[in-house]
């Protein structure tokens, strides 16, 4: 999974040096839920209406459920912030700067809590379904920039994560330099058509 390979990335990689991922700005990101081989009946359970959808203020949590290795989770998200670099700070952050040319920055903080459904026991995925919007566009996902920044916890740090326990998980995306709207939007089983969606238009 994402957040797997991406510690193989950042162990290979020199500080503050990172890869662009190959997902190109706009593009889209294959869920968990798409290509998972769980039985028919699971499926069919994934499909049921959302638990909660829509626009989302700052640090407002919406519910959804997740299917993590040791079962499905129901999770309440909560975007908390979005910090847009300059484009001094975004150089720093890839591998060759390039290919970011026009393009800066955006990291997302988001609080996931376990509401029910099992203890998660290790690195988790549900941060893999945040993703960062510009202006209506999907961002390109940069690996590996936000696992240790301020605040942010690194998934594979997070083991046994039971019910009410919550922890913040960042992602950081590139996004058009200038871009007027900035949107954290996230999607759990049967929700991909509307995903909670939280927007910072003063982001920075």
């Amino acid at each position: 999974m994402l957040h797997k390979k991406t510690a193989l990335l950042r162990a290979s990689a020199p500080v503050a040096v990172l890869a662009l991922a190959l997902t190109a700005c706009g593009g889209n990101k294959k869920s968990a839920i798409a290509t998972d081989d769980a039985p028919k009946t699971k499926t069919e359970k994934g499909s049921s209406a959302p638990a909660d959808s829509g626009e989302l203020k700052a640090g407002q949590g919406g519910t959804g459920k997740f299917k993590e290795d040791s079962g499905t989770i129901t999770y309440e998200v909560a975007a908390q912030k979005v910090h847009v670099s300059t484009e001094a700070e975004t150089k720093k952050l890839v591998s060759d700067p390039k290919r970011a040319k026009g393009l800066v920055a955006a990291t997302a903080w988001v609080k996931y809590t376990n509401k029910g459904g099992g203890v998660v026991k290790e690195s988790p995925d549900v941060a893999d379904e945040s993703e960062i919007y510009a202006d209506g566009q999907r961002g390109g996902l940069l690996i590996g920039a936000a696992e240790d920044g301020p605040g942010c916890e690194d998934t594979l740090d997070i083991e046994n994560w039971k019910a009410g326990q919550s922890h913040t998980i960042c992602q950081t995306y590139m996004i058009p330099q200038g871009a007027k709207s900035v949107e954290v939007h996230w999607a759990g089983e049967g929700q991909s058509g509307s995903p909670l969606v939280w927007k910072f238009d003063n982001a920075g």
